[in-house]
């Protein structure tokens, strides 16, 4: 049994040290144990750091491309390492490295499919009380939309079987853990959460800039999300809508007609036949991209097959 932890990194020359030094070097139940990075475009001394400590296995971007792509190019990386199981790991060690063996033991035991590190929200020091009610939101409408029972969606520490990771795909620039747990559970992958401890905080999270921020490209994310994975539902829940507002505006026509005053309501009914074909364009949208959606999930499964013979 191996396993791979993966860090990306991003300008961690005064941090990433702190967390391979806590990684554990023995975990029951594993084999072997290696430690990939992925640099993402760091311009500091990120990668001669991590080479001089003993790392051997390392992905290199010319530019930084962000967390989500960093986490996609990790787990193919693992995979072509032999990875058993891959535990992602941040390189500014706020999670606790000891917990790693508590992380990977439902997959060991066959169990899970994906492990998602749950942290102690309320008990998080540097986490202003704002940053704790949205993190709790976040993951309460994360739970709702994808129907799991995750309780820290946002939290990077978790472990993947390769068999889930070869099934994984990234769409999202901004980041993989949102979109990770919808695609898990479209695909029939079980999920299960563990909690976890967390470290001081060591620098200031590159990934939320501003609360602000962070709820915008957040809902932006989910919705996107929801298009991609949820297509018909989306599309036709747009036009039903609009049909029902239709509806009232056509029998607010009829009503006014019969009684004689028809002629002074005549925008109703104009606007009733424009929200009418806007309507029918978006069923025909949700027929369509639901067809999309089906060839999207041969050729993941066409993906699926390809991955597993190499």
């Amino acid at each position: 049994m191996k396993l791979v932890i993966q860090i990306p990194c991003y300008n961690e020359q005064d941090t990433v040290l702190t967390a391979l030094n806590a990684l554990p070097g023995k975990i029951s139940g594993v084999d072997e144990i290696e430690i990939l990075i992925i640099n993402d475009g760091s311009k500091d001394e990120t990668e001669r750091v991590v080479r001089e400590w003993g790392v051997s296995r390392v992905v290199t971007f010319k530019r930084n491309l962000g967390l989500a792509r960093a986490f996609e190019a990790g787990l193919k990386a693992s995979l072509e390492a032999g990875a058993d199981i891959i535990v992602n790991f941040d390189a500014d060690n706020q999670y606790c490295a000891d917990d790693i063996e508590k992380l990977i033991e439902p997959i060991l035991n066959k169990k899970a499919d994906i492990v998602i590190g749950t942290r102690p929200i309320e008990d998080i020091k540097h986490f202003s009380f704002v940053k704790k009610v949205l993190q709790k939101l976040g993951s309460y409408v994360m739970r709702k939309v994808s129907a799991t029972d995750v309780q820290d969606a946002p939290s990077g520490f978790r472990a993947i079987s390769a068999d889930a990771a070869r099934r994984i795909n990234i769409f999202d620039n901004y980041t993989y853990t949102l979109e990770m747990i919808i695609q898990a559970q479209r695909k029939g992958l079980n999920i299960v959460c563990v909690p976890i401890r967390v470290n001081e905080d060591l620098r200031p999270s590159r990934l939320v800039k501003s609360n602000f921020s962070y709820i915008i490209r957040s809902i932006f994310t989910m919705a996107r999300i929801f298009i991609i994975y949820r297509p018909f539902r989306f599309f036709a829940f747009i036009g039903l809508i609009m049909f029902f507002f239709a509806a009232l505006l056509a029998f607010r026509f009829l009503y006014f007609y019969l009684t004689g005053d028809g002629a002074g309501h005549i925008q109703s009914l104009i606007l009733c036949a424009i929200l009418t074909i806007f309507a029918f364009l978006c069923g025909l949208l949700a027929v369509i991209s639901d067809l999309l959606a089906i060839n999207r999930k041969l050729l993941e499964d066409v993906q699926f097959m390809l991955r597993e013979r190499k």
